[in-house]
């Protein structure tokens, strides 16, 4: 436990240090440390101390619940929130820690994977110190997958409603989670025939075996959570709740300069009436790929959600560098399993800062010196997109269930 101290202390002095630093960059320099993001949840959660509603805050596109838990950043000090989410960042990674102990990793080992994937990873730091609210999502994700290994289903089911309901993304894990619940003593024989078919019968198969006690448990717990929360603030705030919290990220066309391969075609046809077919259309890669990556491997939940999250990142129609903290949160859950060489790791680590390097030359030059250079962006961004793919199949080749866990998850 020493060791698990000394990097939680690392990782909360680090993130402190960068916190007061991001104040003293905000008051001398022209560029802000702190998140434009983060200025919109102040001035949502100033209008809720005034009796208004978030949503007269232009470009505040998130619940309600954010601001109200940001109200102290008005009442208070507006360094709140900043520490709020470094909060979150530390109980992240010590669920991490706690969910990797589980599953019979030792604990040094256990350690050594939560500080290099989250707490001293710097990008983790740097999201959460500039004030984004990502690590409460992660938190919230990571909570779902540890009680669900644990057996207990309805605060799993708690924690993966009020997830939803923050960020949009972790509806793709329905799937892979219902599939692991569905995978009951005395079900096994109809799941090794159904293995033995053509994939539309496999999942065929999976669909029938599926229903019993824990999944209607989780369903109806999480969407209760859910379906409450907006009742609950479709009465406070009307349509615009649902228009700005929920429709806007389904129908969302960034034309913005973005590590998304699609972004470029979005902005060449912004008033183009294909518009919104195309944005549109750029689901099906993912919903596909998803589709695939549940089915093949649902029974090791935690490596399943690191995929798809890896996936809808890579794919997704708007892709910024805070989106990469959904599934490094997941990273040290996946990390005992992939059994590849340092030299190899290091290698892809390498090669996935040089394609972030690599877009963001053009992009400076867009934004801070107005140079035509979309089209640089958008080739850049092409090999970005085939560096992760060329990641994920690597993960993917090298990935290798340990014995511990698989013994672990079958006694439940």
């Amino acid at each position: 436990m020493a060791g698990v101290g000394a990097a939680l202390l690392a990782g909360l002095l680090a993130r402190l240090a960068l916190v007061l630093y991001g104040l003293h960059q905000d008051r001398t320099m022209r560029v802000r440390y702190t998140d434009v993001d983060y200025r919109v949840f102040t001035d949502a959660a100033r209008l809720v101390t005034e009796g208004r509603s978030p949503y007269r805050r232009a470009t505040y596109r998130y619940t309600p619940l954010l601001a109200w838990l940001l109200t102290p950043n008005v009442l208070l000090t507006e360094a709140f929130g900043k520490l709020l989410f470094v909060a979150g960042d530390l109980a992240t990674a010590v669920v991490a820690y706690r969910a990797l102990r589980r599953r019979g990793t030792p604990a040094g080992r256990a350690c050594g994977c939560c500080a290099a994937a989250w707490l001293l990873n710097p990008l983790p730091m740097a999201v959460s110190s500039r004030g984004n609210a990502e690590a409460l999502v992660a938190l919230l994700v990571l909570a779902t997958l540890y009680w669900v290994e644990a057996g207990s289903v309805g605060k799993a089911a708690v924690c993966y409603g009020l997830a939803v309901h923050m960020k949009i993304y972790p509806v793709s894990y329905a799937l892979p989670i219902a599939l692991r619940l569905s995978a009951a003593p005395g079900r096994g024989a109809l799941r090794d025939r159904a293995a033995e078919g053509t994939v539309m019968a496999r999942l065929w198969h999976l669909l029938v075996t599926m229903l019993n006690r824990d999944l209607l448990l989780f369903g109806t717990v999480a969407g209760s959570v859910l379906a409450a929360l907006t009742v609950a603030f479709y009465h406070l705030y009307g349509w615009e709740f649902l228009e700005h919290a929920y429709l806007y990220h389904l129908t969302r066309r960034d034309i913005r300069h973005n590590f998304s391969p699609y972004f470029y075609m979005l902005y060449l046809t912004a008033e183009s009436k294909w518009s919104f077919a195309l944005g549109l259309a750029a689901f099906l890669p993912q919903l596909l790929l998803l589709l695939v990556v549940s089915i093949a491997f649902y029974r090791d939940l935690a490596f399943s959600c690191f995929l798809h999250t890896a996936i809808f990142v890579t794919f997704n129609k708007v892709c910024t560098s805070q989106y990469f903290v959904w599934y490094l949160c997941l990273l040290p859950l996946v990390m005992p399993s992939i059994k590849m060489s340092w030299h190899r790791a290091m290698l892809l680590l390498c090669l996935w800062f040089m394609g972030q390097g690599l877009w963001l030359t053009p992009a400076f030059f867009l934004e801070f010196k107005g140079y035509n250079t979309y089209l640089f962006i958008w080739m850049a961004g092409l090999l970005f997109l085939l560096i992760n793919c060329l990641i994920i199949v690597q993960i993917i080749a090298h990935y290798e269930k340990e014995t511990q866990v698989e013994k672990k998850l079958k006694q439940r």
